[in-house]
């Protein structure tokens, strides 16, 4: 999870990432609609239970972060989050074909389907010791924030819409996606979009930090990883031989040169990553193979393809150049893999599930934010369908980091806006 907030004056900031944001209201009929919502007993109710639930929460929260779920291995995590929303009942709950976790519960009118999601999947390899320490009030440990806690917020939503016998009017689909981070690629949201028979009308995604932000808007992103191959030898008895490692370096200096000008004079924040590296045998051994995996983002989809060109042209000017110019032995080959694609695009400030999402937290007294960000919400948002996400509340930092944290500070603010947001885009039944 990585996001930028925009503010009116255009003013960086920084919350936990560093961000752009502007603080925007809710139009005076929705601030009226979830107001009026807020007042119903059965919503009082399940304010109540979410409070009275919190111990609980918090230490479901542990026992979660403690079952890893390295990038295409959360299938333990993901059974146990479905006995988890099994015992929460009124739900129909099963893990589909890809790994998603989905719970149904279904509405009085029915129709449309209004999904809450967060994702199973944490950035850290296989053996990461993800035991939970406790100092003081804070809890440490890898992905006790992004993103266990949004899994913990839309279960506890779910408890206190049962605990409270809350109705709405529409479906509403509980979503543990898998495959949100890195080379996940957003797999498991893509397939619930692309391959399964559900139609989803309306999308919240539980993974940012803090509370009172909303984002509305995807940052795009293109990855690829790219192999560069050739005989292999000797550093001694076969010098003058290719060197995919040489060439790889030639073409990164050239993307480089070329991707920082175009960055400076785009339209909206253009970026470009060599992230990872990789190749050869020895010291003394001419590599066969050398690769790169390459990240690149905007905030609009021209720019992105603008960087896709220069990466693409600078990686063939430098293989040509170097082959060209080789001494001895067959040309160096190229594989250009994609690895990530994700799309820009935006829900509209004036669209009812931002609007909604405003009010609710405007009812706590809290000024909204807008923000923009890549993550799950990217998907629906690219097919037009309202997407919005929300924070899992508390304070925490270090998100992909060893050392990420958590603290319960006011922490079931952020489940009650959640709630609040939910009820309102599926509508009460009275």
């Amino acid at each position: 999870m990585k996001y930028f907030l925009i503010t009116a004056s255009f003013l960086t900031l920084s919350i936990s990432v560093f961000a752009q944001a502007k603080k925007p209201g809710a139009q005076e009929k929705y601030l009226t609609e979830v107001a009026a919502i807020a007042q119903n007993n059965a919503v009082k109710a399940a304010f109540a239970e979410i409070d009275r639930l919190n111990p609980q929460t918090t230490e479901e929260l542990i026992l979660l972060t403690e079952i890893p779920a390295p990038p295409f291995m959360e299938r333990t995590r993901g059974l146990k989050y479905k006995q988890m929303l099994e015992e929460a009942g009124g739900v129909k709950v099963w893990m589909d074909s890809i790994g998603n976790v989905l719970a149904l519960r279904k509405g009085t009118v029915g129709g449309r389907i209004v999904a809450i999601d967060g994702h199973l999947d944490t950035v850290f390899p296989e053996g990461t010791d993800v035991t939970v320490k406790q100092k003081g009030d804070t809890l440490f440990a890898p992905g006790i924030g992004d993103n266990t806690r949004g899994l913990m917020v839309v279960l506890t939503v779910l408890r206190a819409m049962e605990k409270a016998q809350i109705q709405t009017k529409d479906d509403v689909l509980f979503v543990a996606t898998v495959g949100e981070e890195g080379n996940g690629d957003l797999r498991g949201v893509k397939y619930l979009f692309d391959k399964s028979e559900i139609k989803i009308d309306s999308w919240i995604s539980i993974d940012s930090d803090g509370v009172g932000g909303i984002s509305n808007q995807g940052t795009g992103s293109i990855r690829y990883k790219v192999t560069v191959s050739g005989p292999g030898g000797h550093s001694w008895g076969d010098f003058g031989l290719v060197n995919p490692h040489h060439a790889l370096g030639k073409m990164i200096n050239y993307f480089s040169d070329a991707a920082a000008q175009f960055s400076a004079v785009a339209k909206t924040k253009t970026s470009f990553n060599v992230g990872k590296i990789g190749g050869g045998t020895s010291v003394n051994s001419i590599p066969f193979e050398s690769w790169m995996e390459v990240d690149m983002r905007s905030e609009d989809d021209e720019s992105l393809t603008t960087m896709d060109s220069i990466f693409k042209a600078s990686l063939q000017k430098g293989l040509s150049e170097y082959n060209d110019n080789r001494k001895t032995g067959p040309s160096l080959s190229m594989k250009v893999d994609q690895i990530g694609f994700r799309p820009s695009g935006i829900t509209p400030e004036e669209s009812s599930l931002v609007q909604r999402s405003m009010a609710a937290i405007q009812s706590f007294g809290i000024t909204p934010s807008l923000f923009i960000m890549s993550g799950n919400a990217n998907w629906p948002i690219s097919k037009g369908i309202p997407a919005v996400t929300l924070g899992w509340g508390g304070k925490s930092d270090n998100s992909h980091a060893l050392d990420e944290w958590w603290i319960d500070d006011q922490g079931t603010d952020a489940i009650k806006l959640a709630f609040l947001t939910l009820v309102a885009e599926a509508g009460i039944s009275q």
